[in-house]
């Protein structure tokens, strides 16, 4: 038995979320489980269509890209999976233990407009407080040098560039491209991922019903985004 069938479940559980949150058509979207302690992660295999893939399929991965355990080749976004757990988690110390890329409509629509999903309503709010941010469209040179890599580079470079803290910002639009979210656990990284399509979904339909639509007035974003997170939220219950 492998000791990394845990986090293969997990990964394989969050994957199964994507056709059955409507994140993705085909094979257009993976998922990875983090775990911190082994230094590995677990991901879809590349290609595999969702009803296909079972928990033993999950492949497992070290932070430089290297195939650990599996016998089919990793998803094609592994390298960018590597460098964000890499960088946000390990050296920044984020607490990102799951990471997914989709093609989901809405939030691919803005990546390919190359704008930031503006700040117009509470339900944005209760999650970030700042728009959706989105990189510009990588290089020529970062195309050829390392494609998936300089993806995961971009990220992190409009990260530092914007001073954003992956932990409170955990959503991005890559230009051109499409949506990666992340979050403690594969399956928060889903909700996440969720949560940024519904929201560029409504953002769109802001700005048909108003094209001069106003940003929402920062008391009102604080006061959404608080009563979810940090020491005083009190949205849900409690622990017992």
């Amino acid at each position: 038995m492998s000791k990394f069938n845990t986090l293969r479940e997990e990964a394989y559980e969050a994957n199964m979320q994507i056709p059955a949150q409507h994140l993705a058509l085909y094979t257009w979207g993976n998922v990875s489980a983090f775990d911190p302690d082994e230094g590995v992660f677990a991901i879809k295999p590349s290609g595999v269509p969702y009803p296909e893939l079972t928990a033993g399929s999950m492949v497992i991965v070290d932070l430089k890209g290297n195939v650990v355990e599996g016998n089919l080749r990793p998803s094609s976004d592994t390298p960018t999976h590597a460098v964000l757990y890499r960088e946000f988690a390990v050296k920044d110390g984020a607490k990102i233990r799951g990471i997914i890329h989709t093609h989901s409509t809405y939030a691919v629509s803005w990546a390919q407009a190359v704008k930031p999903v503006p700040l117009f309503g509470t339900t944005h709010a209760d999650h970030i407080q700042t728009e959706i941010p989105c990189t510009p469209y990588l290089s020529e040179e970062a195309v050829k040098n390392d494609y998936e890599k300089e993806t995961g580079n971009l990220i992190v470079e409009h990260f530092r560039k914007l001073k954003l803290n992956p932990d409170e910002v955990n959503m991005v639009l890559v230009g051109g491209h499409g949506p990666f979210a992340w979050g403690s656990t594969a399956a928060k990284s889903v909700y996440n991922a969720a949560v940024m399509e519904e929201v560029s979904r409504m953002a769109l339909n802001t700005l048909l019903i108003r094209p001069d639509a106003e940003s929402l007035p920062k008391y009102i974003v604080e006061k959404h985004y608080l009563r979810k997170h940090g020491p005083n939220a009190y949205y849900g219950q409690s622990a017992k």
